[in-house]
């Protein structure tokens, strides 16, 4: 049995929802793993992004985004509204949840404006969709057939960032 594990850094663009297509980059990496018969585990560690499988649509709008990332925002913006404000329908973040963030201003990754901590919009739908995809591997071939894709997407929309996504192949 092999294991292998290799981490993606994506840069989230800090504008609207970001949408990755790692469908090339994850296939790379089964390549790299030798493993021709097992599962690949694609995963987010953070709390407001998700993995998706999802058809590749080769129309996209003026900002890049396939037309279904498109049709998928705008539904997600009619039951899941940005947070914009603290005087907004969300309780997220309360003012315990403030004040530990506010601990975390030490910290260079968490420094910066504070109206950043205004994405229950982001953890609500990360919830949604989850952090995680598993994929069969059959003859060092991933089964995603021949139009889906592999996206790794940051709902948060307050700040540019580096975020993270591990892929594990495991099998033989």
């Amino acid at each position: 049995m092999k294991i292998y594990t290799e981490e993606l850094v994506l840069r989230s663009n800090g504008k609207r929802v970001t949408y990755h297509n790692i469908q090339a980059k994850v296939l790379e990496i089964i390549k790299t793993s030798g493993v021709e018969n097992g599962i690949c585990l694609v995963q987010s560690p953070h709390t407001t992004c998700s993995v998706i499988f999802e058809e590749f649509v080769h129309d996209t709008d003026f900002n890049g985004d396939e037309f279904l990332q498109v049709d998928l925002n705008r539904i997600l913006d009619r039951i899941v509204p940005r947070e914009l404000t603290e005087n907004s329908d969300y309780r997220y973040p309360g003012p315990k949840h403030v004040d530990f963030l506010h601990e975390l201003q030490s910290d260079p990754r968490y420094r910066g404006d504070e109206s950043t901590i205004l994405n229950g919009d982001a953890h609500i739908r990360g919830s949604l969709f989850g952090a995680s995809e598993n994929f069969v591997v059959k003859d060092g071939i991933i089964q995603t057939g021949g139009v889906g894709y592999i996206y790794f997407i940051d709902w948060d929309q307050n700040r540019e960032r580096d975020r993270k996504c591990e892929v594990l192949i495991m099998g033989e």
